[in-house]
């Protein structure tokens, strides 16, 4: 039987922190300021917006300790099958931003977001869209 820090991912809600964790963690370094984005994109979200400190803790450590047991991929494969159509695409979303929150976009990242996409059955064409538009969110277009 799996100690309650490395239970599976079994809920929705589980799987959208599941692939946002991912996301920060998927180039092989936990940045704060990724950890801090991973905490704002959650926190003002449903169900997570009514944890306590303690919950959301709780939620991210037991995550954590999937992704050190597992890694991004098996997080990925185990969350994508719970998110319906519009929380998947959603969750791509987050994830592109999230990956973007250190203004680096490496290939470990890329090749994350592909394999995300993929995962969670979003249309290639869809998947592309929904990156380039989180892509110019972050542009720095006024910077000289």
């Amino acid at each position: 039987m799996a100690s309650p820090s490395s239970a599976p991912i079994s809920t929705a809600a589980d799987a959208f922190a599941a692939i946002a964790l991912a996301a920060v963690a998927c180039d092989g370094e936990l940045a704060s300021l990724e950890a801090r984005s991973l905490r704002q994109q959650l926190e003002f979200r449903e169900p997570y917006c009514r944890f306590s400190d303690q919950a959301m803790g709780d939620l991210l450590d037991r995550l954590l300790q999937l992704l050190r047991e597992q890694g991004w991929q098996a997080l990925v494969m185990q969350a994508a099958p719970l998110l319906a159509p519009e929380a998947a695409e959603t969750a791509l979303a987050v994830a592109a931003s999230l990956t973007q929150a250190d203004h680096v976009e490496s290939s470990a990242e890329q090749t994350f977001l592909t394999t995300l996409s993929q995962a969670l059955a979003i249309d290639g064409d869809r998947a592309r869209v929904i990156v380039d538009v989180v892509a110019i969110l972050h542009r720095d277009s006024l910077a000289s």
